[in-house]
């Protein structure tokens, strides 16, 4: 049985954009092909601090072409560093720090297949933020279906 989702969407319109990618550059350092976030849906920093993002699925991503060839899959990896800086986003923007980088993913778990022209809503919510280390509990879904989740821990290098 899939868990229950970190918090309810329904109070939140998901086709609204309140960061933007120039806004996410401005915070975390990915750039071009591996920069996995499109765009903050929401961010409330308090305590919990929860944030929904997500990332548009294109047919023309580096790999397409490569993964599982006419039939492709978005990379579990590529759903796990989507996550991992959706977490750098929320906690850089707690802590006074410039860099938060991925040290481990615990809790991972995929439940379904993101394929070229899904739109992966990933929803975050911290476990535990602090100086040096902080951990976020993640969810991806699409079309409304749990496919994703993980645990993400960060570090302050």
């Amino acid at each position: 049985m899939a868990p229950s989702l970190l918090f309810d969407l329904s109070k939140h319109n998901l086709n609204k954009v309140a960061h933007g990618v120039d806004e996410i550059e401005a915070i975390n350092p990915h750039r071009g092909a591996m920069r996995l976030l499109d765009g903050i849906i929401y961010c409330n920093l308090d305590v919990p601090a929860q944030v929904i993002a997500y990332k548009d699925i294109r047919d023309d991503e580096f790999w397409v072409p490569g993964h599982v060839p006419g039939r492709p899959l978005f990379p579990g990896v590529l759903m796990l560093e989507a996550a991992a800086q959706l977490a750098s986003f929320v906690c850089l923007q707690r802590l006074d720090e410039q860099f938060l980088g991925f040290v481990g993913a615990e809790k991972v778990k995929y439940r379904g297949q993101v394929v070229p022209g899904d739109k992966f809503i990933l929803l975050g919510q911290e476990v535990k933020i602090h100086r040096r280390r902080s951990t976020c509990q993640m969810q991806g879904l699409v079309n409304g279906k749990l496919v994703f989740e993980a645990t993400i821990v960060g570090m302050v290098f």
